[in-house]
């Protein structure tokens, strides 16, 4: 690759890694990275190299039990040269070749190049929180963390054009599942898996999938054990990833996840604890009171940002530039910008995204409960005439989750007529 299309390819992500830029490059690959400095700041440049530079990584993310990986690597003779999750995965990999994956917990995405093989390992976390493209070419195999770096390249201009395909999942779930994009040439590293180029060609594998039957297998139990198990395994969870050397802070929303999230912090975190939220000047979107509430609970130094329409059109055309294919989730408008205000105090933050999922915390579970009564109590006839009419003839709000909104989706969701 030339100096020139590398170099471009990491401008267009600099915005990822602000603090360092590096590459490494010789006849048969090139690495580049922009890196946003976490641990061990002033000599965890990369990309890093094992003592006889034969083998060279860059790595996106953080892996949580780098510290117990690394007493072991010691152990076995391994000589690290810098305080670094990333040299661990680097020498982790000398140990067990791509079996490494196994043992990292963590989130990430993984290049690493054995020249000794001339062999790539890309990689991806188990659950794919942190993003990998690739593109492979009769010419060459082409991977970044964010599509407007791949197309920066001339080889993957070639082959970028839009997937019918793609395109109609995107129409149909607001996004577009993996290991599509909306670009043909463009595909995602699935979660938990890993692809090897090298002069034999690319294999592909999965090193890592969900199986839930082993929970299903074991032997009944008293639900406080449960609890017990999911409290503890929460409490170790967060407590791993306040592993950093620079300062940490929480998004709270005031909900049941990141409010959870945010005790645990504080629980375990050193000093003082830094929340974020976002409030809206529409009030039936804003639940900042609740942030507010639990932030003062927990003693946060907190942190609020309101989004009005003017600010919300402004960050539009930004947005645009940040987001690589279409995604219909509206809510990004003010994750992004509640990101970048927390931008401002602290360079890592946890969050409760996914938490409403495991602790029921959607509008929507209440329903769940409820449609058993409506539909026990309400003969057939009244929920197939009256209700309808009655629901035709109801003031349409624009609030969010009206009641006239709610009262419509609970009753659409049995199947039944809208239409008057």
């Amino acid at each position: 690759m030339d100096p020139e299309t590398l170099g471009a390819m990491l401008a267009a992500i600099a915005h990822r890694g602000p603090d360092q830029s590096g590459v490494f490059q010789d006849a048969q690959a090139a690495l580049g990275s922009r890196r946003l400095a976490i641990l061990d700041i002033e000599q965890g440049r990369q990309p890093i190299a094992n003592e006889d530079r034969r083998i060279w990584i860059v790595f996106n993310g953080e892996i949580y039990n780098y510290r117990e990986l690394r007493r072991f690597l010691e152990k076995r003779g391994h000589r690290l040269g810098t305080e670094t999750d990333t040299e661990v995965i680097l020498h982790l990999y000398e140990e067990f070749g791509r079996d490494c994956l196994a043992h990292l917990n963590g989130i990430f995405a993984i290049a690493l190049w054995d020249a000794r093989r001339g062999e790539l390992l890309l990689a991806r976390d188990r659950l794919g929180i942190k993003p990998l493209y690739v593109c492979q070419t009769e010419k060459t195999l082409v991977f970044a963390s964010e599509m407007k770096a791949m197309l920066r390249h001339p080889e993957v201009r070639r082959h970028a054009e839009i997937d019918p395909i793609a395109l109609n999942e995107y129409l149909s779930f607001e996004y577009v599942p993996t290991p599509k994009t909306i670009l043909k040439g463009i595909r995602r590293l699935e979660p938990g898996s890993w692809l090897v180029a090298g002069h034999g060609g690319t294999q592909a594998g999965c090193y890592w999938r969900l199986d839930l039957r082993q929970s299903e297998q074991k032997p009944p139990v008293h639900w406080r054990d449960f609890a017990q198990a999911l409290r503890h395994t929460l409490e170790t969870s967060v407590a791993s990833e306040l592993v950093s050397d620079v300062p940490l802070g929480i998004l709270l929303s005031g909900g049941l996840d990141s409010s959870l999230v945010g005790a645990l912090m504080a629980r375990h975190y050193p000093g003082t604890l830094q929340s974020f939220s976002i409030g809206f000047e529409e009030a039936s979107f804003d639940e900042s009171c609740h942030a507010r509430t639990v932030a003062k609970h927990l003693g946060t130094q907190h942190h609020e940002l309101i989004l009005t329409s003017r600010l919300a059109a402004e960050t539009v055309p930004t947005i645009m530039e940040q987001l690589d294919e279409p995604f219909g989730d509206s809510s990004f408008i003010p994750t992004w910008l509640l990101s970048r205000f927390a931008g401002q105090q602290v360079k890592v933050v946890l969050g409760g995204d996914g938490g409403d999922e495991l602790f029921a915390g959607y509008p929507t579970y209440k329903a769940h409960k409820l449609i058993g009564y409506y539909e026990t109590i309400a003969p057939r006839p009244l929920r197939a005439h009256l209700a309808p009419w009655l629901l035709a003839r109801l003031p349409t709000s624009f609030d969010n989750i009206s009641l006239d909104f709610r009262l419509r989706r609970f009753l659409s969701g049995r199947g039944v007529s809208l239409q008057a």
